[in-house]
């Protein structure tokens, strides 16, 4: 009888394609590497594209952290035409052709002039601190998803969360088909369907993403990314970023001796170094292996999730 596989730890960056949900993507994780416990940090919308963190085994205590991160991406916007989702998957609800104005002002900017309302909305967005989300979206409201309630043909209307825009760009304009290519990073929480409604609200229009590309979640980037075809189990092995590894790009790190390694097992509490601030880090011991994630509860530090050492991998 051939030995059980041992299961897969660690954090995996998948290149999602577009026309497929995060579930999908997960799902085929799972099949790949022959395990159950397979999830995912920041979900991607099915009509997006990129960098989808996948995480197995003990990585999966981690998500809290790894979804906390900002985020990096490009979009097309469609001008002139409203989706009911925000994208290209979404039935059209309103229209409102370009006017002349707007037109010759995208067609300045595409041979690189300056188009004086197009830098005021990048700016306008740059400087905000707060976002509606679309409606259609997974955000609980009274238990209920809001996505759920829209299909029922309620009117949903979210409150406003707080988001920062770190840098903004139009990469490129073209006038005539309406369209604008933007690159963003934002931080958790930014849904880049809400950008293409406020983009071009400043603009005195409508809009919707054809496109949308994560390039970086966090410390994970697209450059890392395994295609989704190329999802084997060795292939996943060889790719994995070791549960500490991992930890220590998404929170500072604290080094244990061997009695505080015994203690932080135990779950129970001991000094914590004042020098480190409050906060969550990473527990390593002398070996670098992760023991825990924890932080200063009234001057002791106390485990907020515990980790195995993960056996030795097979392919």
């Amino acid at each position: 009888m051939a030995a059980a596989k041992s299961e897969l730890h660690g954090v995996l960056v998948v290149d999602k394609p577009a026309g497929m949900t995060s579930h999908d993507v997960v799902a085929r994780v799972r099949r790949a590497a022959g395990q159950k416990s397979v999830g995912h940090a920041g979900t991607l919308d099915p009509m997006a594209s990129g960098v989808l963190v996948v995480l197995l085994g003990e990585a999966t205590k981690l998500t809290p952290w790894v979804t906390a991160d900002d985020k990096a991406y490009a979009c097309t916007l469609q001008l002139g035409v409203e989706t009911a989702s925000g994208d290209a998957d979404g039935a059209v609800t309103r229209e409102k052709p370009l006017d002349d104005a707007l037109v010759h002002g995208l067609a300045r900017a595409a041979a690189g002039a300056v188009f004086p309302e197009l830098e005021h909305a990048l700016a306008a967005e740059r400087a905000r601190t707060e976002q509606v989300p679309p409606s259609v979206s997974a955000i609980h409201v009274n238990g209920e998803r809001a996505y759920e309630r829209v299909r029922r043909g309620e009117e949903v209307v979210l409150e406003p969360r707080p988001v920062a825009v770190r840098a903004l760009e139009a990469e490129s304009v073209d006038a005539h088909g309406g369209r604008i290519t933007c690159t963003l990073h934002v931080s958790k929480g930014y849904y880049v369907r809400a950008f293409a409604r406020d983009f071009a609200a400043s603009l005195d229009t409508l809009a919707h993403l054809t496109a949308l590309r994560r390039l970086r979640s966090g410390s994970f980037h697209l450059e890392d990314a395994l295609a989704l075809e190329a999802l084997t189990r060795e292939a996943i092995s060889g790719a994995l970023v070791p549960c500490e590894a991992a930890a220590v790009r998404v929170l500072p790190a604290l080094r244990l001796d061997a009695e505080n390694v015994i203690r932080a097992r135990q779950g129970k509490r001991f000094p914590w170094p004042a020098e480190l601030g409050v906060g969550p880090h990473a527990w390593l011991d002398d070996a670098g292996m992760l023991v825990a994630v924890g932080e200063a509860r009234e001057g002791l530090a106390c485990v907020t999730r515990g980790f195995f050492a993960a056996p030795p991998q097979s392919g």
